[in-house]
């Protein structure tokens, strides 16, 4: 069975008057589902989200523009036009051999894929990005292969899904200004058990699997096609890796710079997370609401003696709530302004897990292979 794959949308956040849905709107510009898909991720045409969520959907003033463009719709479904390696290897005048071994030392960049009835991978590439590639480097087409190509892949290299997953990643990131909503693009590189180690907080990365964005056609194809896809998207070399994840964790501290994640029961407020040694800020509501405001500050942990509670009829006062008391030394303050490079510099180092990573066995049976 032939599955394709869509492409992300762009949340822009206006209201859906005056705008079709993403099946009607393909209908009007004569595309097929993946080439609008395509197009969408190309940036060639712009989807709307309603303010209460839903499906995107595109303005009919998008519609109207497209079609008022010179040529439509020959023009805007060349640009669109994607090529395997059979067809892509006419185009270039090569053979199918050589075009497949271009494309796996880099030289040539997917723009989606599908999977056969096999369940293999099959690359496509953009025809306008072919005809490009051919006038920039004719000596690639012709005569021997450089050094460099052979070496690189005499070790194994294949390129094509690192460049695949680079380009969809670098798209997305482009189209998205939430905070929160890029770090759900870049969660998708990283498998469960490594997006644990960098994202350590459980309610965020309920979050984050919230607020990923979705296809623009909605979930298509079976089970098994959607977790090939999702396997595709997370990076399996150590240097991408460790490059995803530092980009991760600085995307992740911004957005904790912006607002916190949200808590079970609508609560806001700051907490403190592992390793970071923040406190959280102080609850003006603690002082007047002995009872619910002070069951959702954490308990502190016990000390060598027992802190007695106060009496019911007393009036605690302007006093804090009891915690730990504080060792002595400096003034915490002062190393307020340091701890954001510090924190990162710290998670950084988790270089060295991700060396082991790299070790593990492979993954089990039942994903589809990397083919095409």
């Amino acid at each position: 069975m032939t599955v394709a794959e869509d492409v992300c949308t762009e949340t822009i956040g206006m209201p859906a008057v005056g705008a079709v849905a993403v099946g009607t709107a393909a209908q009007e510009l004569r595309l097929k589902r993946g080439e609008f898909a395509i197009a969408v991720h190309l940036g060639l045409i712009r989807l709307t989200v309603p303010w209460d969520g839903g499906r995107p959907r595109v303005g009919c003033d998008e519609i109207e523009r497209l079609r008022s463009q010179a040529g439509f719709p020959e023009e805007l479904r060349e640009r669109v036009r994607t090529v395997g390696t059979a067809n892509g290897a006419q185009q270039l005048g090569v053979s199918p051999d050589r075009f497949t071994r271009l494309a796996r030392a880099g030289c040539l960049t997917p723009i989606t894929f599908y999977l056969n009835r096999y369940r293999a991978i099959v690359w496509l590439y953009l025809a306008d990005e072919l005809m490009g590639f051919a006038a920039r480097e004719p000596r690639l087409l012709i005569g021997r292969s450089p050094a460099w190509l052979r070496d690189r892949l005499e070790g194994g290299a294949d390129c094509r899904a690192v460049n695949w997953r680079s380009r969809r990643v670098e798209r997305l990131l482009s189209l998205m200004e939430d905070p929160w909503v890029r770090v759900a693009v870049l969660a998708d590189t990283l498998d469960p058990v490594q997006l644990a180690e960098v994202v350590d907080d459980p309610y965020e990365r309920a979050y984050l699997a919230r607020i990923r964005p979705g296809p623009a056609f909605g979930p298509a194809g079976p089970a098994w096609a959607r977790e090939t896809t999702a396997h595709l998207m997370q990076a399996d070399e150590p240097d991408e890796m460790l490059w995803r994840r530092v980009s991760l964790i600085t995307e992740l501290d911004n957005a904790r710079e912006v607002r916190q994640a949200p808590r079970p029961g609508g609560d806001m407020r700051a907490f403190p997370y592992p390793g970071t040694e923040r406190e959280p800020a102080p609850d003006s509501r603690a002082d007047t609401e002995p009872g619910p405001a002070s069951a959702a500050v954490p308990a502190p942990p016990p000390a060598a003696s027992p802190i007695p509670s106060p009496s019911p009829g007393l009036n605690p006062g302007p006093s804090p709530i009891p915690g730990p008391v504080p060792a002595p030394g400096p003034a915490k303050a002062s190393t307020d302004a340091a701890e954001p490079t510090v924190g990162l510099l710290t998670r950084i180092a988790l270089r060295r897990r991700t060396a082991r990573a790299a070790n593990r066995p492979p993954s089990p049976p039942g994903r589809a292979p990397f083919g095409g």
